[in-house]
């Protein structure tokens, strides 16, 4: 009787029991790894391993950072970089049904739809290459030899929010880890005050979807993106209140670090180290964030280099000079995203005055970007990369429309520095811009060469998950773009 009570006393025993209670075994080890080089019981907890500590890349890397800025809405490919004349040639009439049959189109409902529409901004030729740009964009026209244009990519979803997490994240569905956060998992950060992966917005709003743009999906949550704020702190509640000392502060988070270490030694939740590490990196952050925020030491130079007239408002100009600022103080990967690039017609989004406007934005900014980064050398190491999440049909929206619909089949993004050959067009499209005919690549070919140049190979940067090895470019074929690469 008394071996049956017994036998059935140890049955009640979880593993979560002998993991916590087991005075010798895993729970100790676990500890005395987690406190590192203090004594087991000491009295303050020792470091522990910063998830975010710099890692070896998988091969020698060409970029050491990246700048990702995400014009959200789609960018018309065809008022901007993809010159095509037939298109004004035979504006108003019809597409021939080759292009079309068989191809499905965002808020398509009515056959006149078919119509092809002329672009409005005049295009000439800049730099070295005679590389046509639009003048819509005379600053970026200026930088173009600095500038790796691709002008036939291509995507797998039409509408907004699906298509803009499958440029982040390699697929439409919620869950997956965005790019920058493969990019921290993968290699870390140089920077220890300051997230490795940081987001930064401007326009009339946030863009569809909110975080799961730079969620860390099924990553630990240490490695997603954090956005910063424009005005106030950077992030709420960031500020130590009134009445508290920096040394009570200090206490407090080694307080809460000592309770955390021991509830995850009970648990084995390893959200409680993504916790543990943001406590520490918040404190970090209290003198680290308004140091960064504050540009009062930028020369009057350098702002109108980006166009900035108010060093205080939010804006898109401010934010690329806060990029430059990140990866100085060696922040990994930082991401920008703009809106409203949507210009499907009507009064507020039409190609006649919402295009110019949204050009004009980001215009100046963007380019003076690129030579900030480059009389500061820090472009060689740095890959700045600029698109949408598609682009635009050669068709109108209506009939007599100034508006463009979505078009997945051929969009362009250009990149710069980062090992990159500079003053290079890749690839062309149709006569009317529709769809590639020479070097068609695909927003996977895209991921796999941007974690290509940060010395990471796209299929051995990977997460089991659920039984399955996840990763950014998925289990279909993805090429490194390797002709634009220097």
């Amino acid at each position: 009787m008394k071996r049956n009570r017994k036998s059935e006393s140890l049955r009640a025993e979880t593993r979560r029991h002998f993991f916590s209670q087991c005075g010798t075994g895993i729970g100790s080890i676990a500890l005395a790894s987690l406190l590192a080089d203090q004594r087991l019981g000491a009295q303050q907890p020792g470091p522990m391993t910063n998830p975010l500590q710099p890692r070896i890349a998988h091969f020698p890397a060409k970029a050491k950072n990246v700048i990702f800025l995400f014009m959200a809405g789609g960018p018309s490919q065809l008022e901007t970089f993809d010159y095509k004349p037939k298109l004004n040639e035979l504006s108003g009439q019809p597409i021939p049904k080759s292009f079309v049959e068989g191809k499905r189109f965002a808020f398509m409902g009515s056959s006149h739809r078919t119509d092809l529409l002329g672009f409005r901004p005049k295009f000439d030729q800049h730099g070295d290459n005679g590389t046509w740009v639009s003048d819509y964009l005379p600053h970026t026209a200026k930088i173009v030899d600095d500038l790796t244009i691709v002008k036939t990519c291509s995507t797998d979803l039409f509408n907004h929010a699906p298509a803009k997490l499958f440029m982040n994240t390699g697929t439409g569905l919620f869950g997956r880890p965005s790019l920058g956060a493969w990019t921290t998992y993968g290699l870390g950060s140089e920077c220890d005050n300051l997230p490795g992966f940081v987001v930064l917005q401007s326009g009339p709003r946030g863009p569809r979807g909110g975080a799961m743009h730079w969620s860390s999906g099924v990553l630990p949550t240490s490695y997603q993106g954090v956005p910063l704020r424009n005005q106030g702190d950077p992030i709420l509640n960031l500020s130590t209140p009134q009445g508290i000392s920096n040394q009570q502060q200090r206490e407090l988070v080694d307080t809460l670090r000592e309770l955390n270490l021991k509830r995850l030694v009970e648990t084995g939740d390893q959200e409680i180290t993504t916790r543990i590490n943001a406590y520490e990196m918040a404190y970090q952050m209290q003198s680290s964030a308004p140091e960064l925020m504050d540009t009062s030491d930028e020369t009057a130079a350098t702002l109108e280099l980006y166009g900035i007239k108010d060093p205080d408002e939010t804006s898109y100009a401010r934010n690329c000079l806060l990029a430059r600022r990140l990866v100085e103080r060696g922040v990994r990967f930082v991401q920008l995203y703009h809106t409203n690039w949507d210009h499907h017609g009507g009064p507020t989004e039409n190609l006649e005055t919402h295009l110019p406007k949204i050009c004009e934005e980001i215009d100046k900014s963007t380019a003076g970007l690129i030579k900030d980064l480059k009389q500061r050398d820090l472009l060689d190491e740095t890959l700045v990369v600029w698109g949408g999440e598609f682009g635009r049909t050669p068709m109108g929206e209506v009939r007599q429309s100034t508006g463009r619909n979505h078009h997945i089949d051929a969009f362009t993004m250009w990149f710069a520095g980062g090992g990159m050959k500079p003053g290079v067009v890749y690839g062309e499209t149709d006569e009317f811009g529709f769809s590639p005919i020479e070097n068609g690549c695909h927003v996977r070919d895209i991921h796999a060469t941007i974690l290509h140049q940060l010395g990471l190979d796209h299929e051995r940067l990977s997460v089991r998950f659920q039984g399955l090895d996840v990763r950014l470019t998925g289990v279909e074929k993805a090429h490194v773009l390797k002709d634009i690469l220097a």
